[in-house]
């Protein structure tokens, strides 16, 4: 969790650590800062869950908005420690979204872009990138709409963060010798979604805890059956 420091920016169409009037792509400025009633449910459900008043075909998907995600489950699925997790919320680095621990004794909630976020956070921190770069990346990531997340390509040079929108941006940042690995953040988004289906979330409406759904526990029950 150390900082390396302040470092100069990069030039290029991709850096996201750009003057402000030439920040962005195609010349757009990046952003700096970023009930209805339902029917009484079961406080404890199994994930993913049929959302209220839908067909059961219709179940919450691990990246919907009706979802959030405590602490611990959110270390687990970024694969950091609970004490990174509570720092970087105390210093402002990311605060959870959807519930903070105020007043005291709440419990946090994550929502999916922000335990997308942590875990691309752990990735860069392992790259060894500034805690001063990654601020600024975090509020690009959590400015950038949703939809668009899947689409972006992040590349570092263990300085600055780079961000690609299409397969030439990564080519050009290769060929000019500034990137050295890259994050595809619609792969992080995939393998994030099947960690999260595993493990317990709560819904942001009723409060109720949905268990996930291991396959793993689900073998085990099969056949426990069969026995």
């Amino acid at each position: 969790m150390s900082s390396s420091g302040d470092e100069a920016a990069v030039t290029g169409p991709c850096a996201l650590h750009l003057p402000r009037e030439r920040r962005g792509l195609g010349g757009r400025p990046f952003p700096t800062q970023a009930a209805e009633t339902v029917a009484e449910l079961p406080r404890v459900g199994r994930f993913p869950a049929v959302q209220a008043g839908q067909p059961a075909i219709e179940r919450i998907g691990p990246s919907s908005d009706l979802l959030g995600y405590r602490g611990p489950t959110a270390c687990a699925a970024a694969g950091i420690t609970y004490r990174q997790l509570d720092y970087w919320a105390r210093t402002g680095l990311l605060e959870p979204s959807v519930r903070t621990a105020y007043p005291a004794g709440a419990q946090r909630l994550y929502s999916f872009r922000d335990v997308l976020v942590l875990k691309i956070v752990k990735r860069l921190l392992d790259a060894g990138v500034s805690l001063q770069n990654i601020r600024v990346a975090v509020s690009h990531l959590q400015s950038t709409e949703l939809g668009e997340l899947a689409g972006l390509t992040l590349m570092c040079d263990g300085a600055t963060v780079y961000e690609c929108t299409s397969p030439q941006q990564v080519v050009d940042l290769l060929k000019g010798g500034q990137g050295v690995f890259g994050i595809a953040v619609g792969a992080v988004w995939q393998e994030l979604e099947v960690t999260l289906g595993r493990l317990h979330a709560e819904r942001t409406d009723t409060g109720e805890t949905l268990l996930g759904q291991d396959p793993g526990d689900e073998l085990a029950r099969r056949r426990n059956r069969a026995v």
